[in-house]
């Protein structure tokens, strides 16, 4: 019998959204109704709609209210997300996913990659799983997926390779959304395929939630603010966890406090892993290696820190936080365990945030963020795997990063046709990177490219307009400019390089969106946005020229590459609330210039004279241009079929698909593969059981040179956790989670299609994971 996975997904999707339709009005009348909390993100867009909230005046520092606010009564602060209820936003013109603080608890995972493995639409890089794992979104990594923590960019080197750590720690972090699709015109044109935004309080915008409780008009109805009367305050949260399959455990120590007009912050985290256990033999093309039951060279430890404060006063705050990330880990795979290959790393990173509502006719609010990032990382291994004594440091890496933003926010005013909000923004950067390596020390091309550096400045505008309480329309704009500085090698006419020359292009990206929202019957909501993107070209596409051992390549890069084009379109409909919440999106992105690695099928060494000699190992790959087309689509849903025990039990389901293929017919190179599963969940006010089954078909769709097919797996995942308030004891804690995750139970051989390292790297096997969160 022939399978059709495309068709399977189209009709699998459809029953499920026609049998969630058809069964809400029965499954109602049933049981309870619940009014499910709504869901507060910030990333896509500079426009937030805050609710006014009226001044007591009780302190000196509180002020009048003017009469133009008194008119509209406040709406109540949104609540945080039911445990295990599926996080919808259709107030977004953007398609976002959401993974609250108490999910990412229970999913925990090293890195941003591991925790959205299995996320519709996104999927991580997995080059060395819980250490090195960059978020995919619909097939697009690296250069065009940004990465910020706080509104600014996380910085460190997992761009410019794929076995570098995202320094960014799920330990540390209150809430990760993703921005699935372009997400340039606020975040620079780097984020053309998405931006991944995590979010904590180390830069605290309010005051302890244990202070007294006051309000001012300005500020978020959520926080109380500065008055002379308030008290210093502490409040504590512990996030612990153990896991079976790498004997790894993790803990981390948050802490706030306040008083007067001043908030801080601070948290320290850690965690270590052993080499984790692995189903079966991990070389598909080499079986001569004894390896056991362990992916060889896979432990990892990392720790960080951080500190902030806040001066809070009426209408705003200004804060400041400096946070240091560490991580030492080992590179799986038969090149990285011949060579013990591992990869220290270090980052200071200093941001700056602050926020004002002035009492102003015109303006809402401006916001600011800064940040400045130090970060840098040795290669560490053994030049020759025979000689223990050859140990050392075989490449380094630094990025010295200043980023700043400004946005403002007008006051809405009304035209004859809508309700009209306007935010504009100003952003700047500089980056100074280098990769030299002391195995080559005095020669021309040392390391994988010269010092280079960049500055990039960019202006944006975003203009909603509010039609109607049911339609509501968006057009933005953004135009940036970015410098570069570096130097590429001179070829001569028979394809050697003996000399190098100074480069300085320059570019001025340019790039806009329309988007629609409406609502529709049964609390749905439909969408429609079109995009157009432009990115410039980065530095590791412009200046590389030498080995670049984590893809196994000897990139060239060209300094003649072009602006990169998106058109894109997608539509959306989506549903938050009742028994059936759903989400189901289909895009379409037509990429003009599409930069990528091509492979060449010539095999080199460690420079250019080993290029086409025998014995070599690493694929030449030439940074090109060329026409591409990327479509899919994503579904997922959450059924409540009615009470049981107490609780609710119910029913989810998800897919998802992307498709890419250059203009002459061949195939984008690692392309994640068409995604279903689903499964049943219980939960009441305490209690969340669940378990999924996602299967992933095989990709064969692939490159020509350098890429094999990869077999489809079934991840099965099941859990259980509780949830509860604390009376006062002596212990102290006054909420906790705790809970069982088992990962992998069918202990099934999964290989990831998008990893360069995928024939040689298995993800961990069956394991179990004890968490625990208190909080005092």
């Amino acid at each position: 019998m022939t399978s059709h996975p495309g068709r399977a997904q189209r009709l699998g999707g459809a029953s499920w959204l026609m049998l969630g339709l058809a069964a809400t009005p029965a499954i109602a009348q049933d049981k309870p109704s619940t009014e499910l909390p709504p869901v507060t993100v910030t990333a896509p867009s500079p426009i937030v709609r805050r609710a006014i909230v009226p001044a007591r005046p009780t302190t000196r520092v509180a002020r009048r209210v003017p009469a133009r606010n008194r008119e509209h009564p406040p709406e109540p602060a949104p609540a945080a997300p039911q445990q295990g209820v599926l996080p919808v936003v259709t107030n977004q013109f953007a398609t976002v996913t959401v993974v609250p603080s108490e999910e990412i608890r229970r999913d925990g995972g090293g890195q941003l990659g591991d925790l959205l493995f299995a996320k519709p639409g996104i999927t991580g890089s997995t080059f060395a799983p819980g250490a090195s794992s960059r978020p995919i979104i619909r097939g697009l990594d690296v250069n065009r997926v940004g990465i910020v923590e706080n509104g600014t960019n996380a910085g460190g080197a997992s761009d410019l390779g794929e076995d570098h750590f995202v320094p960014i720690d799920p330990l540390a972090t209150n809430q990760i959304e993703v921005v699935r699709g372009p997400a340039a015109l606020r975040y620079g044109s780097t984020s053309i395929g998405g931006v991944v935004s995590a979010t904590n309080n180390r830069i605290p915008d309010a005051l302890p939630t244990c202070a007294p409780s006051f309000q001012t008009y300005g500020m978020p109805a959520k926080a109380p603010l500065a008055t002379a009367e308030t008290s210093p305050c502490l409040t504590a949260e512990t996030r612990t966890s153990f896991s079976s399959v790498d004997r790894g455990v993790e803990s981390g120590l948050l802490l706030d406090t306040g008083g007067g007009n001043f908030a801080f912050h601070a948290d320290v985290y850690g965690r270590k892993t052993s080499d984790y256990s692995i189903p079966s033999y991990p070389y598909l093309f080499d079986q001569t290696r004894p390896v056991g039951g362990h992916q060889p060279n896979s432990a990892t430890q990392g720790d960080g820190a951080s500190i902030g404060g806040s001066y809070v006063f009426t209408g705003g705050f200004i804060g400041a936080s400096i946070t240091e990330n560490d991580a030492l880990y080992q590179i799986p795979g038969i090149d990285g365990a011949d060579h013990r290959t591992r990869i220290d790393a270090h980052q200071t990173k200093i941001n700056v945030k602050g926020e004002y509502r002035p009492d102003a006719a015109g303006i809402d609010t401006i916001r600011l963020w800064m940040g400045a990032t130090n970060y840098r990382h040795n290669e560490l291994g053994l030049a020759n795997p025979a000689d223990p004594a050859t140990d050392g440091v075989r490449q380094t890496f630094t990025n010295r990063e200043e980023e700043m933003r400004v946005e403002t926010q007008l006051m809405p005013f009304n035209v004859r046709f809508a309700e009209v909000t306007t935010a504009f923004g100003f952003q700047a950067g500089h980056q100074e990177l280098t990769a030299p390596s002391p195995d080559n020390p005095g020669t021309l091309f040392n390391g994988l490219w010269d010092s280079n550096r960049n500055y990039r400045v960019a202006g944006y505008v975003f203009n909603e307009f509010k039609f109607s309480d049911h339609t509501r329309a968006q057009i933005a704009g953004r135009i940036e400019h970015v410098e570069l500085h570096g130097s590429t090698p001179d070829f001569l006419a028979d394809g050697t390089a003996q000399t190098s020359i100074v480069r300085n292009p320059s570019f001025t990206p340019k790039s806009g969106s329309i988007g629609l929202l409406q609502d529709l019957p049964g609390g749905m909501v439909g969408s429609i946005t079109a995009q157009y993107v432009e990115r410039a070209p980065k530095p590791a596409e412009l200046f590389s020229r030498g080995a670049h051992d984590a893809t196994a390549t000897f990139d060239i890069g060209d300094p003649n590459l072009t602006i990169e084009t998106a058109k894109s379109v997608e539509i959306g409909l989506r549903k938050a609330t009742g028994p059936f919440r759903f989400e189901a999106t289909a895009y379409y992105t037509h990429f003009d210039n599409f930069i990528y690695r091509r492979l060449t099928g010539v095999m080199c060494g460690d420079d250019f004279a080993s290029c086409g000699t025998a014995g070599a190992e690493l694929n030449q790959a030439v940074y090109s241009q060329a026409n591409a087309n990327f479509r899919g689509g994503e579904f997922q849903s959450q059924l409540d079929v009615g009470p049981f025990q107490g609780g609710i039990w119910g029913i989810e389901t998800q897919g998802d698909v992307v498709r890419a293929t250059f203009t002459d017919g061949t195939n984008v190179p690692r392309i994640p593969p068409l995604r279903m599963g689903g499964g049943l969940f219980w939960r009441d006010d305490n209690w969340l059981m669940r378990v999924n089954l996602l299967h992933a078909f095989p990709q064969n769709n692939i490159a020509g040179i350098a890429e094999t097919p990869t077999p489809g797996y079934n991840l099965l995942k099941a859990e259980v956790s509780y949830k509860t308030k604390l009376e006062p004891n002596a212990f102290g804690a006054r909420e906790m989670l705790v809970g069982l995750v088992g990962n992998n139970l069918l202990n099934e051989n999964i290989r990831n299609s998008v990893s360069y390292t995928k024939d040689e790297v298995l993800l961990p096997g069956i394991g179990v994971r004890a968490f625990a969160n208190f909080k005092f």
